[in-house]
């Protein structure tokens, strides 16, 4: 027992002994600094230097863009930019697909091709079509006098007018004779109309201009995107007048009469006239004479 309580004195000497640290001219020997130490001293004191330096480098990398650099660590405006980069991406990806989509519709109509995958609409509207034995069309009392009350205020309405908006009306490109009318068994989706060269072709509708450049087979082409998914297109023409993204109105010059393109035969207008991807009959919609 006496023993442990010596070692423990001796431990405390040695602790709480205290030394001398001198600073020293090493040409006068001149005292310069001087400090009383102990071995409990410089214990404490680099503990809490080494505690302080932990805890400025945590606040370094806590509260600074130093963190950034850390391998493994990122920041909330990296995470940020990370999540709206993301979201950018999938947009630029879906108007890439619309785009594509878009422009495989212009080579087609350019080839004067029919997609091969058509949706038989026949097909849908039979499935959805109600049988009329089954619904129960017997007029009740309200419906019949709601009935009475509309016609009455229709019959002094004087601003009532029958119209439907839905029809486009469309201007004549060209006046001239068809000299080969439109047949889709032939693959020939359109209708040529022979006139003079440099006789102005007009647009048909309002729209905008999607493609106006040179094809080997078709020469000078035009492209008009109208609403409604209508496409109006006007092939060999000997100039043209617009250009890509350009707007054009109902009437409005945009080319003249030519022989250009590898498959003609001589000056004519070759229009066609599409519907959502689908060729239509041009002669249903404009009277060329």
């Amino acid at each position: 027992m006496a023993k442990k309580v010596r070692k423990r004195g001796e431990i405390k000497r040695k602790l709480l002994h205290k030394y001398r640290l001198v600073i020293l001219n090493e040409s006068t020997f001149e005292e310069k600094i001087s400090f009383k130490l102990s071995r409990l001293n410089v214990f404490v004191t680099g503990s809490l230097c080494i505690i302080g330096l932990i805890g400025l480098t945590t606040l370094l990398i806590a509260f600074t863009p130093l963190r950034e650099y850390i391998p493994g660590y990122s920041s909330t405006k990296l995470k940020k930019q990370a999540t709206e980069l993301t979201y950018k991406t999938d947009s630029l990806v879906r108007t890439l697909n619309y785009t594509n989509r878009y422009l495989d519709n212009v080579r087609m109509v350019l080839r004067g091709d029919i997609e091969n995958n058509e949706i038989n609409r026949d097909s849908l509207f039979e499935r959805f079509k109600l049988d009329p034995s089954t619904v129960d069309l017997t007029p009740i009392k309200e419906d019949s006098l709601l009935r009475a009350e509309v016609a009455l205020e229709d019959k002094y309405n004087l601003f009532e007018r029958n119209v439907n908006s839905t029809i486009l009306v469309f201007f004549p490109p060209l006046s001239g004779t068809i000299s080969q009318a439109y047949d889709a068994e032939k693959k020939h989706y359109a209708v040529d109309v022979v006139a003079p060269r440099e006789t102005p072709i007009k647009a048909v509708a309002d729209g905008t201009v999607i493609f106006a450049e040179w094809t080997a087979d078709t020469g000078h082409v035009i492209i008009i995107e109208h609403k409604d998914g209508l496409l109006s297109v006007y092939k060999h023409n000997g100039s043209l007048n617009k250009s890509q993204g350009d707007i054009v109105t109902s009437g409005e010059v945009i080319a003249s009469v030519g022989n250009t393109g590898e498959l003609t035969t001589g000056p004519h207008l070759h229009f066609e006239l599409w519907n959502n991807g689908t060729p239509v009959n041009p002669t249903d919609y404009i009277d060329f004479k």
